[in-house]
């Protein structure tokens, strides 16, 4: 591996993994960027668990945030899925509600990509 290459790896790990910021980076430009990546991954989440995102309010983001720190992303749907399941009894209500929605409809074992479940999409097409 180059060096470019990897001090590119050091610093997309600082970013979005709770790494050290590696040598010769401004420390407090990479802190305003990972706050600022962190923000959005809020928003996307919040796109796909809307529920979730209003149960906390205006705390979202920074609830979100707090969880996210050194947990690289995994898509929406699933940082989302484990957001609400590391909160555990502390979830709100209507947040509940969503992730229930949610283990009816596809089945996800924390480790892959979550997968529909044939009973949900016969479901949804039903519906129609």
């Amino acid at each position: 591996m180059s060096n470019l290459a990897a001090q590119q790896q050091a610093l997309v790990a600082a970013l979005v993994a709770g790494a050290e910021v590696p040598a010769g980076f401004d420390p407090a430009a990479v802190h305003v960027t990972i706050a600022a990546l962190r923000r959005k991954r809020a928003g996307e989440v919040a796109g796909r668990w809307p529920f979730l995102a209003a149960s906390y309010g205006d705390a979202w983001p920074s609830t979100f945030a707090a969880w996210a720190a050194g947990r690289p992303p995994n898509g929406s749907l699933r940082d989302g899925w484990d957001f609400a399941r590391a909160a555990g009894d502390t979830l709100p209500p209507l947040a509940r509600e969503e992730l229930a929605d949610r283990e009816r409809e596809f089945a996800y074992d924390g480790e892959s990509a979550p997968v529909l479940r044939r009973r949900g999409l016969l479901s949804r097409l039903r519906r129609r």
